[in-house]
């Protein structure tokens, strides 16, 4: 029997329940996955409040690794036994077993392990589209980068050294400062609304930043804005706490001919290519000692509604996975 997470409705963690389900055999260019960890996201918090909608009853998450065990007709990619990971869809990665489109599956080599190949995935991804293709970072390129204590942050932050930027990390408390610095933050600020453009104009001697990465939403919209140079990109791929408010197209020109995108993971690999440039992209960083998978807190998967309560109240931050 498979063990798996389902959800009949929206709400706290504890609508997540843990059911036996039967084992299928692969169709048409899927195989059957036998997994040794899976990756939680905060996408994957939101999806079960409804903040994200996704039908239901339905499985949750996006991310995991292990083994392939059996593959459907038309599959050449992957073999039997091959080492694996994934950080797309279809939903469903909270199981000890699961059916997967094969050309979405991406081999891992013997030296990375399930687990970190689970905690970094759809991070790294993420990371590598945002550094690389929703602002080319480079030499020179100053940046404000929200969360670089979370799991996604202790990602972008090297790899955004690496490519020659300066970072100004935000945190959202005193305590993770120090964390921070240490992750390779040029400089660190605890987010305060009222204060954190003036704070970035003092750090750029009042040239601001040219890329602004901000998952947090609502409440810190407007700050970073007011942080970016003329002609700076706002990056909005996150909403943690709501969406920010509409944006009057005059603003943008006010502040200096700002850019405005919102980006999703989604698009940047919706083909089974361009997924698999970016994944491999991920796992060259890693081999070359760029970025270095970190899981920070493993849950087993019928804990997955306590997992999804510490990451929302901040008890485990960085890298967490569920081990079936």
């Amino acid at each position: 029997m498979v063990s798996a997470i389902r959800f009949n409705q929206f709400g706290n963690p504890e609508v997540l329940n843990l059911e036996a389900l039967s084992e299928q055999s692969p169709g048409q260019g899927e195989v059957w996955l036998e997994q040794e960890a899976v990756g939680v996201n905060f996408l994957d918090v939101t999806q079960r409040k409804g903040a994200v909608p996704i039908p239901l009853p339905s499985g949750l998450g996006l991310e995991g690794a292990g083994r392939v065990a059996a593959v459907g007709a038309g599959v050449s990619n992957v073999r039997t036994g091959d080492r694996v990971a994934y950080a797309t869809g279809p939903i469903g990665s909270y199981a000890s077993a699961r059916l997967y489109p094969a050309e979405r599956l991406v081999k891992i080599p013997d030296s990375l392990s399930f687990e970190d190949a689970a905690a970094v995935m759809f991070k790294g991804i993420t990371a590598q589209y945002l550094l690389k293709a929703t602002y080319p970072v480079g030499p020179g390129t100053t940046i404000v980068l929200y969360g670089v204590a979370g799991g996604l942050g202790e990602i972008m932050v090297p790899w955004a050294k690496h490519l020659g930027a300066t970072v100004i990390g935000v945190v959202s408390k005193q305590a993770s400062v120090e964390k921070a610095l240490a992750s390779g933050c040029n400089e660190v600020l605890v987010f305060d609304a009222a204060s954190l453009a003036s704070q970035v104009a003092r750090i750029t001697d009042g040239k601001m930043v040219d890329v602004v990465y901000d998952p947090i939403g609502r409440v810190s919209f407007q700050a970073s804005l007011d942080s970016l140079r003329p002609r700076g990109l706002m990056v909005s791929f996150g909403a943690s706490s709501g969406a920010p408010s509409a944006v009057e197209l005059s603003t943008l020109n006010a502040k200096g001919s700002l850019f405005l995108t919102r980006p999703s993971l989604a698009a940047h690999t919706a083909s089974a290519s361009e997924y698999q440039e970016r994944a491999q992209d991920v796992l060259a960083a890693i081999g070359a000692g760029i970025i270095k998978p970190s899981v920070r807190a493993s849950y087993s998967l019928a804990d997955a509604a306590l997992a999804h309560a510490d990451l929302e109240s901040g008890r485990s931050s960085g890298a967490i996975i569920l081990k079936p």
